[in-house]
């Protein structure tokens, strides 16, 4: 993990707008360091390997800042509206065998009971787990229920040494049967309507003309 997750970290000393702009257009993205009471430390990542490292939820670095190894964990990541490109980050310092509190993505897995489907209701848990063994998903298996079937947060199998700390009794997922919308209906109503003005118009100008 820690190889894999290796990044050379720059001291940064300059702040605001246009320093900001200045590391993006090098490449790089501004982050701070912060926990375990430490001072803030500013920092400036490689952008295009932070992009990748990005992809796995609950991201852990193996920082480098010179010379010396730290492990953090990506707490927030900003990026711009429009472009989605990442502005900043917060990182929190985290050590080998601590705890943490992440929320970890709820990935369904399996096909439910022929002419149900299965609605996600809760996309993540709120886990407890040790620093540098946050797991990437949680998986919840579907395959074969029936109408009907629901799946609390305290049934969900979690990957071992995590403890849910979301609320137990939270509905993770609810099989149903999907309901049909008769879309032929209404344009018939319309159809008979537009039929009864036409005749209503007809007869009052019959009328007029009489």
């Amino acid at each position: 993990m820690d190889e894999d997750n290796k990044v050379i970290a720059d001291a940064r000393d300059s702040f605001g707008k246009g320093a900001a702009r200045k590391l993006r257009v090098a490449g790089k993205i501004p982050a701070v360091l912060y926990g375990h009471g430490t001072e803030p430390t500013h920092i400036a990542l490689p952008a295009h390997q932070i992009g990748l490292l990005l992809r796995k939820a609950n991201a852990v670095l193996n920082l480098q800042i010179d010379g010396k190894s730290q492990l953090a964990l990506v707490k927030d990541v900003q990026k711009d509206p429009v472009r989605q490109i990442i502005e900043h980050l917060d990182l929190i310092v985290i050590k080998r065998g601590e705890k943490v509190q992440v929320e970890v993505p709820v990935h369904l897995e399996g096909e439910t009971a022929p002419g149900t489907i299965a609605d996600l209701d809760l996309h993540t848990l709120l886990l407890d787990v040790e620093a540098t063994h946050i797991p990437e998903n949680v998986v919840v298996s579907v395959e074969g229920l029936e109408e009907g079937t629901q799946i609390f947060a305290a049934a969900v199998e979690l990957p071992k040494g995590a403890t849910l700390v979301s609320d137990a009794e939270s509905l993770v997922v609810n099989v149903h049967i999907p309901q049909k919308v008769d879309l032929g209906e209404e344009p018939a109503e319309e159809a008979v309507e537009g039929e009864a003005t036409e005749v209503a118009g007809e007869e009052a100008a019959a009328e007029s003309a009489e």
